[in-house]
């Protein structure tokens, strides 16, 4: 049984958030302000926290920047903050997924199943790294180098494998203060990091298409 954090000062959606986490055979554990929770993750060691933005004592921005010092546990933001800046500052921050309110409890109970799937397959083989200060990839003492707008994108699908980006999403995250971007760009982008990729000897495509959709990453085969 997985076991969840939810810090979240509204009564009312904590309220429903913990009895459908119930139904769906979550523990779980609830915090309404940013006060302890750094020594409760410690102490506890939840698998995935639900943080919202908003909460009092210790923001929920901050609360997460103060988990990434420690723990790589999985933090979806929660909030009503909808600005495209404070999207960008909330995945900034160490965020792995971010919702705004209000949601749907099944949406969510989704996305934390998707992102506890990712966590329990070991997707990165050694074989395989990223520099994030060079923008280079090593594969099996073969390396290739990013462009600083190659980068930007690959590290936005490489932080968060398996779950797809459409190029809306991609443009946001990955792109916030470059307006020129376009999906022709991205396209592109991907084209070349694909090359680059295989160049270092990696034979599947670790940028992946999803019809319809826009793209994932996807650990490279041995």
């Amino acid at each position: 049984m997985s076991y969840i954090l939810l810090v979240e000062d509204d009564l009312e959606i904590a309220t429903t958030l913990l009895r459908f986490l119930k139904v769906k055979k979550f523990e779980t554990k609830h915090l309404t302000s940013g006060e302890h929770v750094i020594a409760t993750i410690k102490e506890t060691k939840p698998d995935i926290v639900l943080l919202d933005v908003m909460i009092p004592v210790v923001n929920g921005v901050e609360c997460c920047k103060l988990i990434r010092e420690f723990s790589d546990v999985p933090v979806i933001l929660l909030t009503a903050k909808v600005e495209e800046e404070d999207r960008v500052i909330g995945l900034e921050s160490g965020a792995d997924d971010y919702v705004c309110k209000p949601f749907s409890a099944m949406e969510l109970i989704l996305r934390i199943k998707a992102i506890l799937k990712r966590g329990r397959k070991n997707l990165f083989s050694n074989t395989f790294t990223v520099n994030i200060d060079t923008y280079k990839l090593t594969y099996k003492e073969k390396n290739t180098e990013l462009t600083h707008l190659e980068f930007s994108l690959f590290n936005l699908l490489y932080k968060q494998p398996e779950r797809v980006f459409s190029r809306t999403q991609i443009l946001e995250f990955a792109y916030p203060d470059m307006r020129d971007i376009s999906d022709r760009t991205i396209d592109a982008h991907v084209k070349n990091i694909r090359k680059k990729i295989k160049g270092i000897g990696i034979s599947n495509a670790v940028i992946e298409s999803v019809y319809g959709a826009g793209y994932r990453f996807v650990a490279p085969s041995e």
